[in-house]
């Protein structure tokens, strides 16, 4: 993941980018027992997710998209032995304000192979336990979580004490089975240039592809006895809340072989190692659950980029789900984007992971994507961030929005980096130096992206603008989305961002949102029983809402219940999350439902007005 030291920004960043199976016995964690529902559930909640028809689909077959957070940058540190938290509680204030403060309904939940497997050949129950015990927390306030085996510059052990960086990832042992040089990058101002140009990071990364020393073979062993724990330790109820597995973060090579290019790097070692890891899942009893495979780290940089994208993998169908993560490298260096980001910034880069996808027969996942909230370019974060979600949300800007609608979907699922409830609050030994004792930021080579921390009362409190953060989006559509779009008004310091404001061509609309948020969901039925649903952010309360749709105006929508074409409900899990629901069991129509927090009781007039308009747009240009 890219970073920026903020001393010495990045001046070079043109140069380099972002520059035997064990049986589990005597587990220390208590056997699991059958849950109770998780609190606040409807009958079409908590079905298992699985890919189908290039999109994620739960059991009711709708269309699902997940949006949430890495939870959290702390595995990747020593201070609390490779776990995301201290303590399960702290898992569980987590998981609240993640559903509550930040809107998300999954996690990509960081684990350690270096604390999984500490001693070649024996793995660490009670570490299993613990992240076991603390996936547990999200999943019973009805956040999906997929677990992602995180490494960054191989290992920490790669690094002497007195060194400007550090890793996470591969165990002690491995690394000493290498005897690498000594690590140095030479005139390196970011974390990730040792990437391309630490000698002892490139040795350890191509030992590992060519499973020299039997690395990979250990790896893979440790991966299924993890799998098979965290399934033999979850009910069926939490288990189904499990959505697949992400095996390895970021990939790279390290030196390429004598003639060999990223492309024919990722078609000879890449994929196969991903096939071998699919048939772990499949052994450990993860059959009905995806991998989320991740493309060489470069294929799709905006400075550093290689050819990749898993080219030729094939189709990868309903067992794969292609994984990748986004960052604007000219943003972050602070020389090669001067300005702020603009309406639609990234459309085209987040566009080509959508046709990457479709190409390979699956959906897609944008695991990572953020900005560094401290140093010299921390100023351009809002609307970065905004942009990005803007491309999630969308293929289309918002000045063509209104006039193309129908070449906006689908809507990508993402997790922003990070949630990490102890930033600025760490102490962290760097490289197990005591005299190197990080507590600024994220404490991992000078990073601070967390869009959370806690306050002195440990209470959990953003760091970005919740209207930024807490966003209304498709969280499960009955049918295929055509469009959908949402402005968020979300602000760069007293400045309110409006990039998709609602045209002078409807005026009912536009008088009906006014100053307000609004998100427009566009779709097509298929028949289901379950009702679409929207996730309402916390600034969208009841009494402040309003709906308008080809199914019926409300404002105040009323309480669900299945004869209601548009209620509202809490969502799953007891945090007070809201969700819009919409009814609608045809097939094959297309429906609309524009909902929006900027009115005050609309006339009777207002609202038909609105609906006579977006009825005729929606017909006109969605269609």
């Amino acid at each position: 993941m890219p970073n920026i030291r903020a001393r010495l920004l990045a001046v070079l960043v043109v140069l380099c980018g972002l520059c035997g199976f064990l049986t589990v016995a005597g587990s220390t964690a208590a056997t699991a027992t059958a849950a109770a529902t998780i609190p606040d559930s409807l009958p079409f909640d908590g079905t298992a997710l699985t890919v189908s028809g290039g999109r994620f689909v739960d059991g009711n077959g709708r269309e699902v998209v997940l949006r949430g957070y890495n939870v959290s940058g702390e595995t990747k540190l020593a201070e609390n032995r490779g776990l995301p938290f201290a303590s399960v509680a702290d898992a569980r204030k987590s998981a609240t304000a993640l559903r509550a403060l930040g809107g998300g309904n999954s996690v990509r939940f960081l684990l350690s192979w270096a604390y999984a497997e500490p001693v070649r050949g024996q793995v660490d129950t009670a570490y299993l336990a613990a992240a076991t015990d603390q996936m547990r927390a999200f999943l019973d306030v009805g956040i999906r979580v997929y677990p992602d085996f995180h490494q960054d510059l191989y290992s920490r052990w790669l690094f002497n004490p007195g060194s400007w960086y550090t890793g996470d990832g591969a165990p002690k042992w491995a690394v000493e089975l290498g005897g690498y040089p000594s690590e140095s990058c030479g005139i390196c101002l970011l974390w990730g240039q040792n990437i391309t140009q630490n000698s002892a990071v490139k040795a350890a990364q191509h030992d590992f592809w060519h499973n020299d020393h039997g690395l990979q073979d250990s790896f893979l062993a440790t991966a299924q006895q993890t799998m098979t724990y965290v399934k033999a330790n979850l009910t069926a109820e939490e288990f189904a809340g499990v959505l697949g597995f992400d095996p390895y973060n970021e990939p790279y090579a390290g030196p390429y072989d004598s003639g060999q290019t990223s492309r024919t790097w990722e078609r000879d070692l890449l994929w196969p190692f991903y096939v071998r890891f699919r048939a772990r899942m499949d052994a450990a009893g993860w059959t009905d659950k995806p991998a989320l495979v991740e493309p060489n780290l470069f294929w799709n940089g905006n400075v550093s980029k290689e050819e990749g994208g898993l080219l030729d993998a094939g189709t990868l169908g309903s067992r794969y789900v292609f994984n990748t993560h986004f960052y604007d490298q000219k943003a972050i260096s602070g020389i090669l984007m001067w300005g702020n980001a603009a309406d639609g910034q990234y459309v085209t880069d987040l566009g080509t992971v959508r046709e990457r996808a479709a190409t390979a027969g699956t959906t897609a996942i944008v695991s990572e994507f953020g900005h560094p909230l401290n140093g010299s370019t921390a100023g351009k974060a809002p609307t970065v961030l905004k942009a990005m979600y803007q491309g999630l949300d969308s293929r289309v800007k918002g000045a063509n929005w209104w006039t193309a609608p129908a070449t906006s979907g689908p809507v990508l699922s993402g997790s922003q980096w990070q949630w990490d409830i102890y930033n600025g609050r760490h102490h962290e030994l760097m490289n197990d130096n005591p005299d190197k004792v990080r507590t600024t930021g994220d404490a991992w080579n000078d990073e601070d992206l967390s869009a959370v921390r806690m306050d002195d009362g440990g209470t959990v409190t953003l760091r970005q603008d919740a209207r930024l953060l807490d966003r209304v989006y498709p969280s499960a559509t009955s049918g295929t989305t055509v469009a959908f779009t949402y402005e968020d008004r979300s602000r760069d310091g007293s400045t309110t961002l409006t990039w998709n404001p609602v045209p002078g061509s409807l005026p009912g609309t536009k008088q009906l949102v006014g100053s307000g948020q609004y998100g427009l969901l566009v779709w097509r039925s298929n028949g289901g029983t379950a009702p679409t649903e929207l996730h309402l952010p916390a600034s969208f309360p009841t009494a402040a809402t309003t709906v308008v749709s080809d199914l019926g105006t409300v404002y105040v929508p009323p309480a669900y219940s299945a004869a209601t074409k548009i209620g509202a409900a809490v969502e799953p899990g007891g945090t007070g999350s809201r969700r819009l629901l919409l009814g609608a069991q045809d097939s094959g129509v297309l429906h609309y439902a524009l909902v929006t927090n900027g009115a005050v009781a609309p006339s009777a007039a207002l609202l038909a007005a609105a609906r006579t308009e977006l009825s005729a747009w929606a017909a006109q240009k969605a269609e």
